[in-house]
């Protein structure tokens, strides 16, 4: 079954497979779509986001591994988080297309620099049970994530140049954010999919 969706810089639709453990791709304009298996069994490919260059990651929620994918050849390369009981569920990209991923299972806000394969991780607000779901990154830097393991939910964000956190609760509860998007005029729109709302908060 097709899990999240996204378009490249060329109208090129990458989605995950959360069960049948392949990323695949779509052509609109031919209708073709092409898969590759993810080399870790039971990955459960799940959150994907573009680079600005142009190449997808993913994570792989059932392992402690990110990956990315060649937009050319679909080969797939992965990267383990350093943690083996890490559990990255999902992902946004950072104006220097550096890697930020909630880290579901511990409790982390974790960052990836493919250039250097460094990995750093911070220990979420809520703390080891916090499940850190939903993450975007707005304009101006800063990295927004939903905890889902606190109630009610909360929004945090994180200043990456001050390494700081900051925490407040979703009125309505959230139910389990499971997607934030960040728009390019400063707002956020929050899946509050237990509770049948849309969140916006307006962060500028």
């Amino acid at each position: 079954m097709a899990h999240t969706p996204v378009f490249d810089q060329h109208g090129i639709l990458w989605f995950t497979t959360e069960e049948s453990n392949v990323v695949g791709r779509l052509d609109p304009k031919t209708g073709k779509i092409e898969v590759k298996q993810v080399p870790t069994p039971h990955a459960i490919s799940y959150g994907i986001a573009v680079t600005h260059s142009g190449v997808p990651f993913f994570c792989e929620f059932g392992s402690n591994k990110l990956a990315s994918i060649d937009p050319k050849t679909m080969t797939i390369t992965e990267y383990p988080i350093p943690n083996s009981s890490a559990r990255p569920r999902r992902i946004a990209i950072a104006s220097d297309d550096t890697i930020y991923y909630t880290d579901y299972e511990r409790g982390y806000l974790g960052h990836f620099n493919p250039a250097t394969k460094k990995f750093e991780e911070w220990s979420s607000p809520g703390g080891s049970r916090s499940n850190p779901y939903g993450i975007a990154i707005t304009p101006d830097g800063t990295v927004w994530y939903s905890e889902s393991g606190v109630k009610p939910n909360t929004l945090v964000s994180f200043d990456p140049k001050m390494t700081k956190f900051s925490s407040t609760p979703i009125p309505s509860g959230g139910g389990v954010v499971r997607n934030i998007v960040a728009t390019s005029d400063g707002k956020l729109y929050l899946a509050c999919s237990g509770v049948n709302k849309v969140a916006i908060v307006d962060v500028r």
